[in-house]
């Protein structure tokens, strides 16, 4: 143990980047909660999917809103939960349906600020009375939901790694991980998240971006580590 972490860190970037991985352990060391922000607009991508619509129409934006009303994102970083009307879809929303639709729900305005908000009351939760710490993650937490948190770092990594990395983490959840289906769904997605109107994936002004092409996840751990005590973030 180092100490636990006292504040937010956020943490951005890119699917395929070690993101979830490395969050999730710099919460567990540092005895902070966790917040996995893309799994909630997974969560209600997959209540979109469920009620048979796509495209923008008022209606996804109407039911994805209403599904944010029911989702509750668990914080513990050993087991993080994500229910939807109160059932568990953790699983399911990883499966190929909802990652080919997340990015168009994910763009959408109301849906933005319908979970944005909820982000942003689930991180109070976390830190009463402004004490503990959260390690939250997702494509715009320190450029949208948590602009003033005390570090924020992007984790980056080339189109080839991090497609090789999503094919290798799908293959071990028994679901397709042919590399040029993975690749051509790594860039696609990108172009979706960087040019969408609200919030696009961006690089915060004040981010420190790590380059995780050639590090370990205990490596990326081991920076990120320097980083919140550099900062004076644990005690």
């Amino acid at each position: 143990m180092t100490g636990r972490l006292q504040g937010v860190v956020a943490m951005d970037g890119p699917s395929g980047t070690g993101k979830s991985t490395v969050s999730r352990r710099l919460a567990a060391t540092t005895g902070a909660a966790y917040l996995d922000t893309g799994a909630m607009y997974r969560a209600v991508t997959l209540a979109v999917l469920r009620a048979g619509l796509t495209g923008a129409e008022p209606a996804v934006e109407a039911i994805a809103v209403r599904a944010a009303d029911t989702l509750h994102s668990g914080t513990d970083p050993a087991a993080p939960t994500i229910l939807l009307g109160g059932v568990e879809v953790a699983a399911e929303i990883r499966g190929p349906e909802v990652t080919g639709a997340v990015s168009a729900v994910s763009a959408l305005p109301a849906v933005r600020t319908a979970l944005v908000a909820r982000q942003r009351r689930l991180i109070a939760d976390a830190m009463p009375d402004g004490q503990g710490g959260i390690v939250v993650e997702g494509r715009d937490i320190g450029s949208v939901v948590v602009p003033d948190a005390p570090l924020k770092v992007y984790l980056t990594a080339s189109e080839q790694i991090r497609a090789y990395r999503r094919g290798a983490q799908d293959r071990k959840a028994g679901r397709d991980g042919d590399f040029d289906t993975v690749l051509a769904d790594v860039r696609r997605r990108d172009e979706l998240d960087s040019t969408r109107h609200t919030s696009p994936l961006h690089v915060a002004a004040d981010a420190l971006v790590i380059d995780t092409d050639d590090l370990s996840v205990d490596a990326v751990l081991a920076e990120l580590l320097r980083l919140v005590k550099e900062r004076g973030l644990v005690r």
